[in-house]
């Protein structure tokens, strides 16, 4: 079980306990937060209020289905300041159920993206927010598109990182080798670090280092100086029927849903997961259809060097998000 380690406060909405205002790992100021879902799990996520007074609807940060809220921090860095011209804007991230500082699932079955829909749409009530920017990775992009379906109107615009409406096996059966794995017993960060490297330098050529570094301790949590997952091993159960075989879920409705809002859709230039073929094809059924391909990044790309950030402000300066 995970549940953040944060003070709470009692100065909130009903229905949610905000820890006192705190730095990240890049110094930006936000306040964990936490409220249990329908079904009685402790969730958490992070507000990140902006750095000068905002008329811009929240970006709210849906994470991959191993990643947390810490996988946005370069995001929220950049967007709560504002910069250029650009306006500051509030972040809200979410750790789905399971992940980051929310508590594990005794079922779990229940690690779907519908569930962690809802379980998104109970925090945004609780955190009085009716109509957002949604900015999901992977996993959380599904989230997203499936936003549009279950509950029309709340996503007014988004960003779609490397998902699409054809999830491409290749990628699925890789994550899936991957997703449940426990780390040698005694490994430490450097030792991770190398690992992490290793396994990932087809889809993060550019990365050095200190890069990988930064990756592991964002995806992994520090238990007493070593790194542990961050996430419930028992997720690896919902994709152990997949197979060659598998039909995949059909994601057109949704992502149709999503039709007369703004969209950003990101590709990692090397990715598994999202096919040029797929991006072309979903140009040709969205008129307000933006792309931005990531050079030298697989899935999914990170949005924590320039060019990236400044495609994702651009992007929503534009659409007045």
């Amino acid at each position: 079980m995970r549940v953040t380690d944060a003070a709470t406060t009692s100065n909130g909405p009903e229905g949610i306990a905000f820890g006192a205002l705190a730095p990240d790992a890049l110094g930006t100021p936000h306040r964990p937060f936490r409220y249990f879902s329908a079904d009685g799990l402790a969730l958490a996520g992070r507000d990140y209020p902006p750095a000068t007074s905002t008329d811009r609807r929240p970006v709210v940060c849906l994470p991959g289905l191993t990643r947390n809220s810490r996988d946005f921090e370069p995001v929220a860095a950049r967007l709560t300041r504002g910069d250029g011209g650009s306006p500051a804007r509030r972040c809200v991230t979410f750790d789905f159920r399971g992940r980051g500082a929310s508590q594990h699932d005794p079922r779990p079955e229940r690690y779907t993206p519908l569930v962690e829909l809802e379980d998104v749409r109970l925090g945004l009530a609780r955190l009085g927010i009716e109509e957002i920017t949604a900015f999901g990775t992977s996993r959380g992009g599904i989230v997203t598109m499936l936003a549009g379906l279950v509950a029309p109107g709340l996503v007014a615009a988004a960003v779609l990182n490397d998902i699409g409406v054809v999830v491409e096996l290749t990628g699925l059966l890789r994550i899936k080798d991957h997703v449940g794995r426990a780390l040698p017993s005694g490994m430490g960060w450097d030792e991770l670090t190398q690992a992490m490297a290793h396994v990932n330098r087809r889809d993060f050529p550019r990365l050095d280092h200190d890069g990988f570094e930064r990756f592991a301790r964002r995806l992994f949590r520090d238990v007493e100086g070593r790194p542990a997952l961050d996430y419930d091993p028992a997720l690896s159960h919902t994709m152990k029927g997949l197979d060659p075989a598998t039909p995949l879920p059909d994601l057109w409705p949704a992502f149709t849903s999503l039709t007369d809002a703004p969209v950003l859709l990101v590709r990692g230039a090397l990715s598994d997961i999202l096919s040029p073929e797929t991006v072309t094809a979903m140009q040709a059924h969205h008129p307000r259809l933006d792309t931005y391909e990531a050079p030298d990044e697989g899935h999914a790309p990170l949005f924590e060097d320039a060019a990236a950030l400044d495609a994702l402000v651009a992007f929503l300066d534009r659409v007045g998000a």
